[in-house]
């Protein structure tokens, strides 16, 4: 929207209302909170190897999605060299698919199973960037982001619900351990690409960061969820 000229106030604007709207439909929906729960639990545990699986797989997957949030209008503009109403255009695919597949997901794991659709995410995720890097025109961008944004989309719900049911330790416990292991992940991601960016290139930091899509997968294979 600002790229096509739009004032920022109203963009901002438009915004914060759809974003309004949606809670305000989403909030009769929402969980209360559990007040009889054990409240003497520890508030990080370290993660036995189950759940330690679990947060590697949530760290390859933030790792790429940190490098869409910091880098993708970069990425679109130093490489793809995008115009300046199209450096956006990346981000937002990346982000339509990953928000709206996230709707359907619960459907494709109980018809697919949940370890056949984290395989599936690490491919496409693994496969969207090696597709912007490889062919770095804008629509194979843009097609590239938009397949990136399907695979990380179930990824870090789908880990976290595997979590919450670990039955060595509570679930707020369990879930507290594998997303500390996760976010550290969104943490590094985009200090690895501009490492590697400032040292190579932008491309081959993205070709990296596909590695980790890759890992997702073969992690995934070996995870018992």
């Amino acid at each position: 929207m600002l790229g096509q000229g739009f004032d920022p106030v109203a963009h901002f604007l438009l915004i914060g209302g759809v974003v309004l709207l949606g809670l305000l439909v989403c909030w009769p929906f929402t969980l209360r909170e559990d007040r009889t729960a054990e409240t003497r639990a520890p508030i990080f545990a370290r993660p036995d190897k189950a759940l330690l699986t679990l947060g590697i797989i949530a760290f390859c997957c933030m790792v790429c999605e940190g490098a869409m949030f910091d880098w993708s209008g970069i990425y679109f503009k130093k490489v793809v060299l995008a115009q300046d109403a199209w450096v956006g255009a990346g981000y937002t695919a990346f982000m339509g698919t990953m928000a709206g597949s996230r709707f359907v997901a619960d459907q494709i794991v109980h018809r697919f199973g949940m370890k056949n659709v984290l395989r599936l995410s690490g491919v496409l995720t693994a496969s969207g960037l090696l597709l912007a890097v490889l062919l770095p025109a804008l629509p194979m961008a843009i097609l590239g982001f938009l397949l990136v944004g399907f695979g990380v989309s179930s990824v870090v719900p789908l880990v976290y619900s595997a979590a919450g049911r670990a039955s060595t330790m509570s679930p707020g416990v369990a879930l507290a351990a594998v997303s500390t292991v996760g976010f550290l992940g969104f943490l590094i991601g985009p200090q690895l690409i501009g490492l590697v960016a400032g040292v190579v290139s932008l491309r081959l930091s993205f070709a990296i960061i596909a590695i980790m899509g890759l890992c997702i997968t073969i992690v995934a294979s070996r995870a018992k969820v």
